[in-house]
């Protein structure tokens, strides 16, 4: 027998790692120095040093050093696993040190140069998997515990300096900046290392066997035992060096041993044996007085956790919003995406006395941080300061929600979060789509934050004091079970977070605004019926919600029949042949209702389970699930678009197949299925609170709706002149130069233009990380016009809407060819104008130049839906086409019949106006200010009769610019001269540009 001792493990692992990365940077410098510091941007002397990356991948023979020795490091590595594996005995933390290795192996064997994309999503699912590793590789450790938890607190902070710096390097390209990140890069290797090394206390006591025998017939085998440790000091019940409560505990052998024992830990059991080590755990600190704490049926209680769930909805709406600010600028991966991993909030509550301090002050110190972070100016630092709000404000949520382990004061949080939400839709709805405590709201454009300011520091002062009875009731939701069933098992933990996870997401995804599930249905205007519209229906969707959460108590341990209606809707929701009232009751509702009532059952269960991981895990699923989400609509410039572009519905089904799993999971395993309904435990007096609530709540939506009523009938601005003023503008999602909401910007310069039609472009809003907004509520309502949102958000597009003030008789959308890069979203809308003349307008949104042949396609398409209507026809486009070059020869043809507002300007490339049948009276273009990064075009259209058109002929189209301004109606206004307003002017040709035509109206 050979016997080694366990320390070797890490100390082999070190060495081998260590001398991999090292190795290979003492051969780069000597060998190929200039070339290895040297990136896209700069070379020596302007950079100096190399990133880990280049050093161990670019070069020969540096690649083949470092992957020698790193292969040489599996084998350490693995037993350094499995050492854990014994130490510890968790299974979860094996895996997940498994798929890092693997996940390593990935980034360090595909370099950059190979697969530049592949290489970061392995590093970055590697630095992802770190966290979990090195949280619990630190709690469950006996040994150098402090000095973990400091390595692994470093590796984390590194990550700051290091974005901040790829952020100067990529974006900003900034001289040097790639240097400063290579030393943050190379200081995340030296402490992964050093984080492992530090395993070398633990493993000293290890004995490795390797034993063989002889077999009967003479063959020779190596046996490998398990790891052994030499047997602790026994413990006696005469031992009095334990307190009374440690002896009592040894005295009594049948005493019932759970992860959350706090005076005793298990930690392996051979035969009889059972080996013990004591260690304290931490308390969470409640006020003195217990006995004074409002109880779970109080106005009081109701009121505060009514407010605190409405600030966790606001939060985590807030915080994807803001994140898409920076995509969205960049054109692109910009590095601020890491900001999602705040929604990994629960982890600080691993921390020592963080759990205590949470629950004093998370609700105080998320809210005036969250709420408070509009005061910033930077995009930059304040998505940074209300990520920090966010993450406080989880971890806030999973403390108060593992604490509920009593049935009333379960049922009633319940029910206040459900409350919470549709109060924040309902407000949301009454704000025209935007929540007036995010951060990209102000007191300019409809912000209440200092109102809501007040409220948090009210309510941040009184949570700790009201919620305090979480933790002083009877947990008599365990009693209800034996011992022996008290166990969770590790599977339906894993189920049980795969659902937590999904059903967050699949809330924010279709149920934080009202008018989300409705857009999912809208498929256009129809000549006599149509779908759902925003106004009234939002109101019927708060309503379903709000009933959905008043009667969810039912099915607290009835979980099968709500996840039965889930799957039925989310397969409706899938179909896309299923459309209109059908895909919005059958499907949206219903899947509203089915998401409520099995919030119960979750609400239950989770805290049964005595983890905390089943949480984090909940939520690292919840941020892949929200990145999926994005990644559907696969720009074609977003790395590894084709894995999920165009697929939401798969999305969608396996959000709702976790939560179903999870719900069969609490039905039918582990201490769940011995615990009966909640509804019949709560008190009359909470019923008629809760009563008083919903009619308060019901109240609001109804007079939000009375509000947001149609203010009277669209008239256009100037129809004596029988004009039509049509107007292109892409808003970039609403999100000004500074991240603040623009919709109030929008609706200035679209009313002093007095654009008749208007049509809007990246409108695709719908979605979680565009905050769920509807700009159509606030434009169309405030501005008096026709609305029509465009493809749904169910159709991956960049979106595209119309605002007209003449009645839309009817509107279809389409998705036109895009096999490589993102659908081009148009629509095709008929309006009824001056003398019931039909004109058609077409809205469209072309793919960027990634790809060639989707242009080509797009062109073509929209060419063909032009040529085929002998309507007055025009169109509002992003085309990104050189004028008389290319594709735009597509667009104005004679297949389309379309001619360009201005053909002799050439200064374009994105925005085109083109118009048929129509008598071209003007042409403007208008600067963006601050609302967005495109300039808005306007052109001015006569309507005609068919006899008119006849009499013109081709004459309508002859170029014959006018150096007159038109009197009266004709003429763009004045105001926008010269410096213009609140950042808008004419630009290009410094002034409008107005045409002769035939009838002589231009005149001196």
């Amino acid at each position: 027998m050979v016997a080694l001792s366990g320390k070797i493990i890490p100390l082999a692992h070190t060495i081998c790692a260590s001398a991999a990365f090292l190795a290979a940077l003492a051969a780069g410098y000597k060998l190929h120095f200039h070339k290895i510091v040297r990136n896209a941007h700069y070379g020596y002397p302007d950079e100096w040093f190399p990133s880990v990356s280049a050093t161990i991948g670019d070069r020969y023979p540096e690649r083949s050093i470092f992957q020698i020795l790193i292969a040489l490091t599996s084998f350490p590595r693995f037993l350094l696993l499995l050492g854990h594996l014994y130490l510890n005995g968790s299974i979860a933390c094996f895996v997940i040190g498994v798929i890092r290795t693997v996940t390593c192996g990935g980034w360090v064997y595909i370099t950059s140069t190979d697969d530049h994309d592949i290489h970061d999503i392995f590093m970055i699912s590697y630095i992802v998997l770190t966290l979990p590793w090195d949280i619990m590789i630190t709690r469950k450790t006996t040994q150098a515990k402090l000095a973990k938890g400091i390595t692994a607190s470093a590796f984390f902070a590194t990550l700051v300096p290091l974005l901040y710096w790829y952020y100067q390097h990529q974006v900003k390209h900034i001289a040097g900046a790639y240097s400063v990140y290579a030393y943050f890069e190379w200081s995340l290797i030296g402490l992964d290392i050093a984080f492992d090394a530090l395993s070398y206390s633990d493993f000293e006591n290890l004995i490795v066997d390797l034993s063989y025998e002889i077999s009967d017939n003479g063959t020779t085998f190596f046996k490998f035992d398990k790891l052994k440790s030499p047997k602790p000091q026994s413990i006696s019940q005469g031992d009095t060096s334990l307190s009374c409560d440690e002896q009592e505990y040894v005295e009594d052998s049948e005493a019932e041993i759970t992860a959350d024992t706090t005076i005793a830990d298990v930690i392996r059991s051979n035969d009889e044996e059972i080996e013990i080590v004591f260690e304290k755990t931490e308390k969470i600190t409640v006020l003195p007085d217990m006995s004074r704490a409002p109880s779970y049926d109080s106005f009081l209680y109701i009121l505060t956790n009514t407010f605190n769930s409405f600030m966790f909805w606001t939060a985590m709406t807030s915080l994807t919003c803001s994140i898409w600010y920076f995509p969205l600028w960049y054109m692109g991966i910009s590095g601020y995406e890491a900001a999602m991993l705040f929604f990994l909030g629960p982890i600080v509550l691993y921390i020592p006395f963080m759990p205590t301090v949470i629950y004093q002050y998370g609700v105080l110190l998320s809210g005036i941080i969250g709420i408070g972070s509009h005061f910033i100016g930077s995009p930059e630092t304040r998505l940074i300061v209300q990520g920090v709000g966010t993450a406080i404000t989880v971890a806030t949520f999973v403390l108060n929600l593992k604490s509920l382990l009593n049935r009333q004061i379960n049922g009633s949080f319940t029910i206040t979060w459900v409350f919470g939400l549709v109060l924040s839709v309902a407000i949301k709805m009454g704000c025209y789509s935007n929540n007036p405590l995010w951060p990209i709201m102000n007191a300019e454009n409809g912000g209440y934050n200092k109102t809501g300011l007040v409220l948090v520091t009210f309510f941040g002062l009184l949570s700790p004091y009201v919620n305090s009875v979480h933790f002083m009731e009877a947990e008599d939701i365990e009693a209800e079970v034996t011992a022996s069933e008290k166990k969770v098992s590790f599977l339906t933990r894993l189920f049980l977070s795969l659902g937590f996870g999904s059903l967050i997401f699949s809330i924010h995804q279709l149920l934080t605004d009202a008018s989300t599930v409705i857009y999912w249905s809208w498929e256009g205007w129809g000549e006599n019926s149509q779908g759902p519209l925003s106004w009234p229906w939002s109101g019927l969707t708060c309503t379903v919600m709000l009933l959905a959460g008043i009667s969810s108590l039912r099915f607290s341990n009835f979980s099968l029949f709500p996840a039965f209606l889930l799957s039925v809707s989310t397969a409706i929701l899938c179909i896309r042949d299923i459309t209109q009232w059908t895909k919005y009751i059958f499907g949206g509702l219903l899947y509203a209702t089915s998401i409520i009532w099995l919030l119960p059952s979750y609400f239950v269960a989770l805290p049964l389970t005595g983890s905390l991981a089943v949480f984090v895990w909940g939520c690292l699923l919840y941020i892949i699930l929200v990145l999926a989400h994005v990644w559907v609509v696969a720009y074609a410039f977003v790395p590894g678009g084709w894995l999920l572009r165009e697929r939401i519905e798969y999305v969608l089904a396996f959000s709702s197949f976790c939560i179903v799993l999870g719900a069969l999971s609490i039905q039918f395993s582990g201490p769940f299925t011995k615990l009966r309904n909640f509804d019949r435990d709560l008190s009359p007096k909470f019923y008629k609170i809760v009563s008083y609530f919903a009619f308060t709540i019901i109240s609001l939506i109804g007079f939000f709706t009375y509000n947001l009523r149609p203010t009277g009938i669209p008239q256009p601005y100037h129809p004596d002149s029988k004009l039509i003023t049509a107007g292109i503008w892409t808003i970039h999602f609403g999100l000004d130069n500074d991240m603040w909401a623009s919709e109030d910007g929008m609706q200035f310069l679209i009313k002093e233009m007095e654009l008749d039609v208007v049509g809007l472009l990246e409108t695709d809003t719908q979605r979680i990380t565009m905050g769920n907004r509807d700009f159509s509520s606030k434009l169309g309502h405030d501005l008096n016009m026709y609305s029509d949102f465009g493809p749904g958000p169910n159709k991956h597009t960049w979106g595209c809407m119309l605002l007209s003030k003449f009645p839309i008789i009817n509107s279809t959308h389409h998705l036109l060819p895009s096999p490589n890069g993102e659908l081009a979203p148009a629509i095709y809308a008929t309006l009824k104008t001056y003398d019931d003349i039909l004109v058609d307008v077409f809205v469209f949104h072309g793919g960027q130049e990634e790809d060639d042949e989707d242009r080509r396609l797009q062109s073509e398409k929209l060419a063909e839906l032009m040529g085929n209507t002998d309507r007055p026809a025009i169109l509002l486009s992003y085309l990104v086409t050189h004028p008389h070059r290319g594709y735009y020869n597509n667009f104005v043809s004679e297949a389309s019949g379309m001619h360009d507002i201005d053909p002799a300007d050439d200064d374009r490339w994105c925005e085109y106006i083109l118009y048929k049948k129509l008598k071209r009276t003007g042409y403007a273009r208008v600067t963006r200010g601050t609302i967005t990064d495109t300039e808005m075009q306007i052109g001015k259209f006569q309507v005609l009769t068919e006899e008119q058109v006849t009499q013109y002929g081709d004459s309508l189209y002859e170029f014959n610019k006018s150096d007159y301004t038109p009197n009266g109606d004709l003429e763009f206004p004045n105001k926008f001269n010269d410096e213009g307003e609140r950042g808008h002017r004419y630009h290009v040709f410094d002034k409008p540009l107005y045409y002769e035509v035939p009838d002589g109206s231009v005149k001196k």
